[in-house]
């Protein structure tokens, strides 16, 4: 029998979680995502050294674009062993602001163009919040695609597919956090909550048409990733990807289109926030998210920093 990795990619399209490019190339997945996070990591690797040297180079004390820079850098290493794409993250603390979350969006797709890297090739992250959608929605108009992150509740995924956005990310382990300890007990299978929210935005998705591509996020177990067979996407962590690819043992696909799913919602702002409002678990995840990836950004600058 083949392994759990190689049947899982028979219905979904596999996406490495990570900068680690020694795991990419063992595990050989179609696209990568990258985040503040997992940046600072790879920042600390050996091997990325020069590229810190280079991202410092000529900024003049720009930490934000030295940051930019070796984000970029570090997407052009991983599309050099990737066939697919390579999502790169905005700023979190502009999460709030439309207009210079677009502003940095068009200035990393210029960083990889002055790379040789087509923007055919990059996903701008963005967090899902309501200016963050519309940001992405301006730059969607504009010939770049997204991938809203930080994605919890379902007003979240439906403002995303009225908005256009390419692809969202609904973090499935971060859901089943909250649940576990807000209500004091584990979950498996299906009646996971994290696993039931984006089988909820997958079957929304599919029955109203929408073209958004919704890869499943923030896994903590392999039964996450078996019980969501079938999704567009999943972007895995390396430990995971390495579970799969060595256990043995059917893996069954899970979601397909044709399922019935609910009727179609439009939010405007006001519905758009009362609908997160009354999501305590959507709302707290996201603050959460944009102030842990806020902070792992400083450390990425003050880490360049030390390097002007």
């Amino acid at each position: 029998m083949t392994s759990k990795l190689e049947q899982l990619k028979q219905y979904t399209t596999v996406v490495a979680d990570t900068g680690d490019l020694d795991a990419i190339a063992r595990l050989k997945p179609v696209d990568a995502t990258t985040n503040p996070s997992l940046l600072l990591k790879a920042a600390a690797l050996p091997r990325y050294a020069g590229l810190l040297e280079q991202a410092v180079a000529g900024c003049t004390g720009d930490l934000g674009l030295a940051c930019d820079r070796f984000a970029v850098a570090v997407g052009q290493e991983i599309l050099k062993v990737i066939p697919g794409r390579v999502s790169t993250e905005v700023d979190a603390r502009l999460s709030f602001d439309s207009q210079a979350t677009i502003d940095r969006a068009e200035r990393l797709i210029e960083l990889y163009g002055q790379a040789g890297i087509a923007r055919q090739r990059v996903l701008i992250k963005i967090a899902a919040t309501w200016e963050g959608i519309r940001a992405a929605e301006r730059l969607e108009q504009a010939g770049i695609q997204t991938n809203l992150t930080l994605l919890f509740s379902f007003a979240q995924a439906a403002a995303c597919a009225d908005a256009g956005v390419f692809l969202i990310s609904p973090f499935v382990g971060r859901i089943y956090d909250w649940y576990k300890k807000a209500e004091g007990r584990d979950f498996a299978g299906a009646e996971d909550p994290g696993v039931q929210s984006v089988t909820r935005i997958y079957n929304y998705y599919k029955a109203n048409g929408y073209g958004t591509v919704v890869m499943g996020a923030s896994f903590r177990n392999l039964g996450q990733i078996e019980q969501l067979a079938g999704c567009d996407r999943l972007t895995i962590s390396p430990e995971l990807l390495q579970q799969l690819a060595e256990e043995q043992g059917p893996v069954e696909r899970r979601l397909a289109p044709g399922t019935s799913g609910e009727a179609r919602q439009v939010l405007d702002e006001q519905a758009f926030r009362w609908a997160l409002n009354e999501d305590a678990m959507g709302t707290e995840k996201l603050a959460e998210g944009i102030r842990l990836f806020a902070r792992d950004q400083l450390k990425l600058e003050a880490l360049l920093g030390g390097k002007v």
